[in-house]
Parts: structure tokens; C-alpha cells; sequence
């Protein structure tokens, strides 16, 4: 077969291959559906010219890296990270009965002074803890606690309504119906049991 046969077979076939890889060349983004890949890429224009043993391209330009992300290793480990947030949230660690008790934080609603002690309120039923309520306030007050009473102790998110008394006073209602009352010393701490204060700027002052 003379050279200028192979020469245009050759220029034949380029023609057919290039078509079938210029979508690869433009911006791809593939559904984040369950196994998909999504790819990134930059558009790539060519000029070829004709050689001795064929074309060659000689554009300048140059491909960026294709980054691919199964969408479903993806979701996998968003709640891999879940799991781990959840298991490093705060918890207290307290000694009950000869052991050593751990209780999420987020599940004591309050803590109340009693004598020498303080109980540390719970859904299922309070701990009795043999620590003062003001060293209590101090190490609970990163946590989101607050003092609302000379005794008590509450966990702003377990807040779930504040009632302004005649008196100048407030009482709370907690998760699962307990109230407590808050005194005019303490009532400016109420101010952190919300981010945003909407239409009432003169509670809390």
C-alpha cells in the first residue's frame, strides 16, 4: 500500500475518533445520584496539522485534572461524621452508687441545689451530685447553662416558655412540664436563652 493511502486511512480514522471524545473536552457533571462520578474539566479546543506519520495536535492549552466523587461514598461518609459528632458531644461524668455514671449534657434539664448537693435533673429520674451549685454554674456555663435562681441551674435549650410574672419576676417551663421560677437578680441571663429576640425588647432588661 503506498504512503498516501495509509497517510489519509489514517487521517480517516482521526476524524471518526475525534467526535467521540470531544464531549470530554467541555464541562461534565454527572447527577450526584447513588454511584455516579461527577467529573470537572476544562474545555479544550485543537489544531492539528498534517505530518509524515499522520496529524498532531498543537494547541497550547492544557486539560485540567478530572476530579471524580462517587456521590455514594460521599453520603457514606457524611454520616460516618455524624455518628462520630454525636459520640463527641459534651457529657458529664459524675460518681453514683460506687461507680462512675456519664449522662449527655443536652439530657439534663437543669441542676437544683440541694444541701451539700446538687441534683442534676433528668428525664428518667434526677442524680444526686456532691458538688455547690456555684462551682456547678461555672463548669456548665460553656455548655449552654445558665443561673436563673441563687439554686438553680438550666439548660437554655430545655427552655420551652418564659411566663413574665405581675412580681417582675419570670418563671420557666422546661422539657416535660417542670417550672422554675426566675428571680430579678439572675432574669438578664434570660437573654441567652435565644440568639434572636423578635418584637420583645423589653423582656429581659
Amino acid at each position: 500500500m503506498r504512503a498516501r493511502e495509509i497517510q489519509d486511512q489514517k487521517a480517516s480514522a482521526y476524524e471518526m475518533f475525534v467526535p467521540q471524545v470531544a464531549p470530554a473536552n467541555e464541562d461534565v457533571s454527572a447527577s450526584p445520584m447513588r454511584g455516579a462520578t461527577i467529573y470537572s474539566a476544562k474545555r479544550r479546543d485543537y489544531a492539528l496539522e498534517p505530518t509524515a506519520e499522520g496529524f498532531c495536535e498543537t494547541a497550547a492549552t492544557s486539560l485540567l485534572p478530572v476530579i471524580g466523587v462517587d456521590a455514594a461514598n460521599l453520603v457514606r461518609v457524611l454520616r460516618q461524621l455524624e455518628v462520630i459528632a454525636k459520640r463527641q458531644a459534651p457529657r458529664i461524668a459524675f460518681k453514683a452508687k460506687g461507680s462512675i455514671l456519664l449522662l449527655d449534657l443536652a439530657d439534663i434539664l437543669a441542676v437544683q441545689a440541694e444541701g451539700n448537693y446538687v441534683s442534676l435533673r433528668h428525664p428518667r429520674h434526677p442524680y444526686l451530685v456532691h458538688e455547690s451549685l456555684s462551682s456547678m454554674a461555672e463548669k456548665l456555663k460553656p455548655y449552654g447553662f445558665i443561673r436563673i435562681h441563687r439554686s438553680v441551674v438550666v439548660n437554655t435549650s430545655a427552655v420551652e416558655e418564659i411566663q413574665p410574672l405581675p412580681t417582675g419576676e419570670y418563671r420557666l417551663r422546661v422539657k416535660g412540664g417542670r417550672e422554675y421560677s426566675v428571680t430579678r437578680t439572675y432574669k438578664h441571663n434570660l437573654r441567652d436563652l435565644a440568639q434572636l429576640w423578635v418584637g420583645s425588647e423589653c423582656l429581659c432588661g
